[in-house]
């Protein structure tokens, strides 16, 4: 579910972004001699939507690790006998003040996953983008 309802974010980026390359001159000039629409779409419009789709991708991912720990640890993840780190973190809340690693380490984990996917997805911005400069 939370994955199915971050749809408007990435049709939101995509429509932006095919907005703004559809009156950029190599655009025109590819209409101009005669590309079609589907030559325009696969190679010139798909390329330049792919990096954004990616970097939104993996912070979206981030989004929904904390999310997903948050609604587990209220007790509205998956239910059954599924572990995840938002169970873990709300079984070991009880035992906080004998055993504090119980709750600490899946927070922990949450904590260096997001950042390890947030950091992936900066490079990626860094490494994907045609407008930066290289040294």
């Amino acid at each position: 579910v939370l994955g199915l309802t971050t749809w408007v974010v990435y049709g939101r980026v995509v429509r932006g972004e095919v907005l703004a390359l559809r009156h950029r001159e190599y655009i025109e000039a590819a209409r101009v001699i005669g590309a079609g629409d589907l030559r325009l779409l696969f190679r010139h419009v798909l390329p330049n939507i792919v990096t954004p789709f990616i970097i939104i991708t993996t912070f979206e991912v981030a989004r929904i690790i904390i999310a997903e720990a948050s609604l587990s640890f209220l007790g509205l993840g998956p239910g059954g006998r599924t572990i995840t780190w938002g169970t873990l973190m709300a079984d070991g809340r009880k035992d906080l003040a004998t055993s504090w690693w119980i709750a600490t380490m899946p927070g922990i984990a949450i904590m260096l996953t997001v950042l390890a996917v947030n950091l992936v997805g900066d490079w990626l911005r860094d490494e994907l983008d045609p407008r930066a400069i290289k040294a």
